[in-house]
């Protein structure tokens, strides 16, 4: 499941006080604006990973329910389950660990690249655009983060995330491509509660 955190080397050396762009503060803003008022969302999203060399190493599909900053992720048997303060990642066979929200705070889960809510961690500034479309860069400001650069492009008459491109320190890069998104979702809050009887008895948990 580590795919669905991949994130991306970087060119260049930024630092804290990198400028943020008004304009795609205003365009991040309105999708941030929409997903808060969101009640429930689903989301179907492709992913597309390569090498350092650009070998293509595999595509992913994957379904995400979200509410508020709850949400649960699964592709095949894999799932990740977040109530809120804590992420439970099972692996699909015999073993789920669990980590906090806090802890998780290097990478950048599907809820956030979703959210458009940037603006505490990263410095951004717009590419290109058009009356459709949007490409933005988002660097992040602390350098500790998994990740050094993200490319998204937004459909600006939906107010919505079309792709993302992530690329890790390893120079290997994931092409996120939003699928469907549903943002009138009916979602019951105890699919996003921890039900340790749904999976296998053998299953093992780790903190």
């Amino acid at each position: 499941m580590r795919l669905l955190y991949l994130f991306f080397a970087f060119l260049s050396v930024f630092t804290a006080s990198a400028q943020k762009d008004s304009q795609a503060k205003a365009i991040l803003d309105q999708i941030g604006a929409k997903v808060k008022a969101a009640k429930g969302i689903l989301v179907s999203i492709e992913l597309v990973s390569k090498n350092s060399s650009g070998k293509a190493l595999g595509t992913k599909s994957i379904n995400l329910k979200m509410k508020g900053d709850k949400y649960l992720l699964k592709q095949g048997a894999t799932e990740i389950l977040c109530d809120g303060s804590i992420i439970y990642n099972f692996d699909g066979v015999n073993t789920i660990s669990k980590s906090n929200v806090s802890e998780s705070d290097q990478t950048l889960s599907p809820q956030k690249l979703l959210s458009g809510n940037y603006d505490k961690d990263f410095s951004y500034s717009i590419l290109s655009q058009n009356n459709n479309q949007a490409t933005i860069e988002l660097i992040p400001i602390d350098k500790r983060k998994s990740f050094q650069k993200v490319t998204l492009v937004i459909d600006k008459l939906k107010s919505a995330l079309s792709t993302a491109n992530i690329l890790d320190k390893s120079n290997n890069s994931t092409f996120v491509k939003v699928v469907s998104i549903n943002y009138s979702a009916v979602l019951v809050d105890k699919i996003f509660l921890f039900d340790r009887a749904k999976y296998p008895k053998n299953v093992e948990i780790f903190d």
